[in-house]
């Protein structure tokens, strides 16, 4: 990409400087309630919640099984839809929108990333970033693309089926098809739990490196404190509601924090 001036600027400059002009949340939810079910069967998975996602910021969501932290991502996502309150992705709320609206939002805003690699094993690893951009009928952005492979490390393993590749292989090429579009914000699901130790690190450290070399948002659900300590932040959910935010986490101080819910629960 040039400059007014003639001057070619890098890709990872430009995207900086759309960076800050750009909102200061990349997603946020006020008194967000969810509930499933009616009358004596009535679980409200989320109870109230307001939270932000700042900017390029890596945010991990934890809580003990049944916490909502799922559903928080799903309903933020706009995978679900809630019973009150607001949920936005920038600027652009989530409540009210038609199907074919949400559909577009997460074509154009979201990236995903689960814990199932949901790769197609007749195309190679390439064709799997590129496929939803391919079904959109976009332009793939190759400067940007050629940036974001070289980032999770999988210049030398393009044109390998999945079959061709090991567990944390395929889930970088998960990753990469997340980043591929220039989302907003991706949401990954217990992007590691299907991985060995060292695979997960390898992709936790992607997911790291896509926030602070290509400026993206990441949240990211995980039940695992080692997880949790690659974010910058970690957000506690209890009972469908946030208990705890906390910076600059450690494995060590989220697994201290965890410990504590379950001495709550055993003696409630």
């Amino acid at each position: 990409m040039k400059s007014r001036s003639g001057k070619t600027v890098h890709p990872l400059i430009t995207e900086s400087v759309r960076r800050l002009t750009a909102p200061s949340a990349a997603a946020r939810s006020t008194d967000l309630t969810k509930i499933y079910g009616a009358g004596e069967t009535e679980v409200a998975a989320l109870d109230g919640v307001s939270v932000e996602f700042r900017q390029a910021e890596f945010t991990a969501i934890m809580g003990p099984s049944g916490s909502g932290k799922s559903t928080l991502m799903h309903c933020m996502a706009g995978l679900d839809s809630v019973t009150s309150g607001s949920a936005r992705i920038g600027d652009v709320e989530l409540t009210g929108l038609r199907d074919k609206q949400l559909t577009q939002l997460r074509r154009d805003k979201i990236g995903f990333v689960f814990q199932a690699f949901n790769l197609l094993p007749t195309l190679n690893a390439l064709e799997n970033i590129t496929l939803p951009m391919d079904i959109a009928s976009r332009r793939v952005d190759k400067e940007w693309l050629h940036t974001v492979v070289e980032t999770v490390g999988l210049s030398e393993r393009l044109t390998h089926r999945p079959h061709q590749l090991s567990g944390g292989q395929q889930q970088r090429v998960a990753v990469a098809r997340a980043l591929a579009s220039k989302p907003e914000i991706v949401f990954a699901d217990e992007p590691t739990g299907n991985l060995d130790s060292r695979s997960g690190a390898e992709v936790l450290g992607f997911l790291r490196d896509s926030v602070r070399l290509l400026g993206r948002s990441v949240v990211m659900v995980t039940h695992d404190p080692v997880a949790a300590s690659y974010a910058g932040r970690v957000v506690f959910l209890a009972d469908g509601r946030i208990v705890d935010d906390m910076a600059g986490p450690t494995a060590d101080r989220v697994l201290e924090r965890m410990k504590g819910f379950d001495a709550r629960r055993r003696t409630t």
